[in-house]
Formats: structure tokens, sequence, C-alpha cells
């Protein structure tokens, strides 16, 4: 049966969106998910399912709202397009996890906001910056030298939540690469 990586925005981040993740694996449970995992409190959850992506999607954001009252985006990608994920990797040079993340979106990004993150990039640069992004399919990377929480570029980009997929949910890279271990266990 299917397994996939569901990624929950804004879930215990910032004293909002508080969902404990035993609660959020028994309701999982309860829908008909099965092999459900959580890694940490920030909404990353894998899962068995023999639904799409979109209908597993469709379904982990219902139990928000119907479980916790909350309403919040949920992106989800198979075991294979996942996978894909780390091998597409654009910056493969970076080995401090804390300076690569991975926006997961719904869909992939519209011309205007790909022209947005390159202008973004570009404005950064011009201001001496070292960042970069990069997109592939439905997920952008940005190398961030500084972190995030020190980052133009990522706080230009966190401004931009009114796409019809919410935005996406950033993941910094050791989350990613340990959601795929998940896949495999």
């Amino acid at each position: 049966m299917p397994t996939h990586v569901a990624l929950l925005r804004g879930i215990n981040v910032g004293g909002s969106g508080k969902v404990p993740m035993a609660e959020l694996r028994a309701a999982l449970t309860a829908r008909g998910f099965t092999g459900v995992a959580t890694y940490i409190q920030s909404g990353n959850v894998v899962l068995t399912s023999p639904d799409d992506p979109g209908a597993v999607a469709g379904t982990v954001a219902g139990v928000l709202r119907e479980e916790f009252a909350l309403e919040r985006p949920v992106v989800v990608f198979g075991r294979d397009e996942y996978a894909a994920v780390l091998a597409a990797n654009p910056f493969p040079q970076v080995t401090e996890p804390k300076q690569l993340h991975a926006v997961f979106r719904a869909a992939p990004p519209t011309d205007a906001e790909r022209a947005a993150l390159t202008a973004a990039v570009e404005a950064g640069r011009a201001g001496g910056s070292r960042e970069d992004a990069a997109i592939v399919g439905r997920v952008v990377y940005l190398h961030l030298p500084d972190g995030i929480g020190r980052s133009e570029l990522g706080a230009r980009l966190s401004t931009r939540t009114t796409a019809a997929d919410g935005g996406g949910t950033a993941r910094n890279w050791a989350t990613v690469r340990r959601l795929r271990e998940m896949l495999d266990d």
C-alpha cells in the first residue's frame, strides 16, 4: 500500500496551532490511515493509504479542522515523489542541514511566483547576500548560509503566503532526510 509524507503548515509553531502528536496520530488512525508516525512536534507525518496524495491531503486537513479546530494547509508527497525531492537537490555541496531548506507546495509555483523568487534572489545578491534558491517541480530549495532566522530571502518568501496552496511549508534538510528514512522504516 502506498506510503506518503504529509506536511502540515503552522503546527505547534510560535505558540499557535497546538496539536498534540499522540492525538493527531490517533485521529488519523481513526480515519483509516495505517502506519501513522510523526516526527518532532511541527506537523511531519508519515502514513499509509491507498488514496492519492491529493485525497490524503484533503483528509488530513479535514482531521485538523474537525478534531483540532484548525484551518491549515497540508502538502502531501508520495514515497517516490518524496525520494525524488532528495535526489533533485540543486545544492548538494551544502553539508550543514540548517543552511538548506525545502519549501513543499501543493502545486508548482506559477510563472509570477517564479519571477518573484528570481527577483528576490537578485535583490539579495545586489546587497551582498550569498543566499540562493531553485525550483524543481513542487519544491523550492533555499540555500541560506546564515540560517533561516537571519535570512532576508526567507523573510521575503514568508510574506508570500496568499497563493492557493498557502505558500507551502518549509522544512530544514535534516527533517527532509529524516522523513525519507521514516518512509523506509
